[in-house]
């Protein structure tokens, strides 16, 4: 039986879900981070094998997802996803604590804490996004995907703003602490938003009937690959998250070696960027309104947009010595817009891809909206984590080649802008199986 669509109080419950996972994440692979690389003197590559943990356990996201969909009910899962991200994020602060003592010891709790991280990120976050694809009315799905989306930034922000204060004087004793706090609260905030928000039962907004699958998952995995518009849109989300990662970790040092800025100026540079980011992100929103395109002509568009904002760092980081040098802040100006352009475009192309994501969730005859979301995350987690070290090491390699720091960053803005355009590509292609597959579609649909 069929309930009435989730509404907008409920959308802002939900996406207080999002700000607890934010809150927990962030402190774990930024804040332990920082721990690892400065107070401990630890290698960089340490912290970075540890996030490295934390988004290739998300491939279990479309088996997780498959039993929120057998379950019939999300709620469970997304609570028993924060409690598992939770715990995860208080070990890992005790691992951190430890490895001053014990490096070896600390380290191997800190693996499973971060295999902890990842999955619970991947069960809340996966049945949370099957939720609101099955319970939010269509029209209301690119705002929706707004509002959790800059929920969640709010959760890395306020956090690391409080935590921040709390954490100094440091100690290690003063980490663990200010961590269990926080993953405390994230738990409560997290029961007490999605506390009846679901209902009893399996319940869905659309046309399609709702019933559980029992088709076995590898098997029920396999015919969703098989359906042509939900693999396009995996190949899709790919490709256009390993473009953003390949170049979303590598700005502040390019804008810091190529141009000059002081770790000040780069901390505002991400003030543009986020600035540019939230811009996108309402504009996309209104798209999914009807007020200014389709959610597809949203996703090519800012796919393209991406790529002109990244061929325009790199025009500028060429006619870097042709700038006057007498001018105040000029620096950060100059690298600024082009970086505020990139931040608007991929909001724009991020919050309508996750409405349009929201829509295919939900197509098809049997109700799998868990398996299908689960293995676009897990194509974005796979991605995200390939991308930030293939940018990071691609900068490196062209750098030492080259012996040009600009070479470098370079040649890495242009292959994501390449991917940009490449993933506008595929987003064209989604939809097409209706004219080019009805046959091997319909097929599908009834499997």
């Amino acid at each position: 039986m069929s309930a009435p669509d989730i509404g907008w109080l409920g959308i802002l419950r939900l996406g207080l879900v999002q700000t607890a996972l934010g809150a927990v994440v962030v402190l774990t692979t930024t804040t332990l981070n920082r721990v690892m690389i400065v107070e401990l003197a630890l290698p960089a590559m340490l912290p970075g094998m540890l996030v490295g943990f934390h988004y290739a356990v998300q491939i279990l996201r479309p088996r997780l997802g498959y039993g929120s969909d057998v379950g019939g009910r999300r709620t469970p899962w997304i609570l028993g996803g924060i409690l598992v991200l939770a715990a995860g994020g208080v070990t890992a602060s005790f691992a951190t604590a430890m490895m001053e003592t014990n490096t070896a010891g600390g380290v191997a709790l800190a693996t499973v804490a971060f295999l902890m991280i990842g999955a619970g990120v991947s069960s809340a976050g996966t049945a949370l996004l099957a939720l609101l694809a099955t319970r939010v009315a269509p029209e209301r799905r690119a705002p929706a995907a707004m509002v959790t989306w800059v929920m969640m930034i709010a959760g890395f922000a306020v956090t690391a703003g409080t935590a921040g204060h709390f954490l100094d004087p440091f100690s290690m004793e003063r980490l663990v602490a200010v961590t269990s706090v926080v993953c405390a609260l994230a738990v409560l905030l997290a029961f007490v938003a999605v506390w009846g928000v679901e209902g009893e039962g399996r319940q869905s907004v659309g046309n399609n009937a709702p019933n559980t699958p029992t088709t076995p998952f590898f098997q029920a995995l396999g015919q969703i690959w098989d359906e042509p518009k939900a693999r396009r849109f995996t190949i899709f989300v790919f490709f256009s998250m390993l473009a953003y990662n390949s170049q979303d970790l590598i700005l502040e040092p390019f804008a810091g070696l190529v141009f000059g800025l002081t770790p000040g100026q780069s901390t505002q540079l991400g003030g543009f960027q986020n600035g540019g980011v939230l811009a996108g992100m309402l504009l996309a929103a209104l798209a999914g309104r009807g007020k200014l395109g389709s959610l597809r002509a949203w996703t090519i568009g800012g796919c393209i947009a991406s790529a002109i904002a990244l061929a325009n760092l790199i025009v500028v980081a060429g006619l870097q010595d042709l700038w006057w040098e007498s001018v105040s802040d000029s620096g950060l100006w100059r690298v600024g817009l082009p970086v505020l352009a990139l931040g608007a475009a991929n909001g724009a192309f991020a919050v309508a891809a996750i409405g349009s994501m929201m829509r295919l969730a939900s197509e098809g005859r049997e109700r799998r909206e868990g398996v299908r979301v689960g293995l676009w995350g897990a194509a974005q987690a796979i991605a995200f984590g390939l991308g930030g070290f293939l940018g990071t090491v691609g900068v490196d390699a062209i750098r030492y080649l080259a012996g040009d720091e600009t070479a470098g960053y370079s040649m890495v803005f242009g292959l994501a802008a390449l991917l940009f355009l490449v993933s506008a590509w595929l987003a064209a292609r989604v939809d097409r199986v209706r004219e080019t597959d009805q046959k091997y579609g319909t097929a599908t649909a009834g499997s």
